[in-house]
């Protein structure tokens, strides 16, 4: 902007004609006028061109294309969850079948072991009292 203004000296102490001082000065304010007007019309037509540029952005990422491109890769990662679900699944299913038939065995064991322990009190007691 201010390379297309030349700055024009003004004799601020020549008071013989002042109505050409004005005429100067005004010129120069016509001129900065001018200048600042053209940069404000190139400033709001790249500001216009940067909106529509970010609005076919948007426009461009959710078409109609990209919204079928990421409805193909949730159905993508939707069958994935589904196979990993079914082999949490089965491996929990197996889990809780191993951990029955130990806790079975482990109740027959304390079954037997308290049936054992039994017959040894009371054989203990027929002992100690004579019966």
């Amino acid at each position: 902007m201010k390379e297309n203004l030349e700055s024009k000296k003004v004799d601020k102490t020549n008071i013989e004609n002042p109505r050409e001082t004005l005429e100067s000065l005004k010129e120069q304010a016509n001129e900065i006028k001018n200048a600042t007007k053209q940069k404000s019309i190139a400033l709001k037509e790249e500001a216009e061109e940067a909106f529509e540029n970010a609005k076919e952005k948007i426009n461009e990422t959710f078409s109609d294309e990209n919204m079928d491109k990421v409805k193909v890769k949730l159905d993508e990662y939707k069958g994935d969850a589904k196979e990993i679900f079914e082999d949490v699944s089965e491996k929990a299913s197996e889990f809780a079948s191993e951990a029955s038939e130990q806790l079975t065995d482990l109740a027959e064991d304390a079954k037997e072991e308290l049936q054992e322990a039994t017959k040894k009190t009371k054989s203990f007691f027929q002992k100690l009292f004579g019966k």
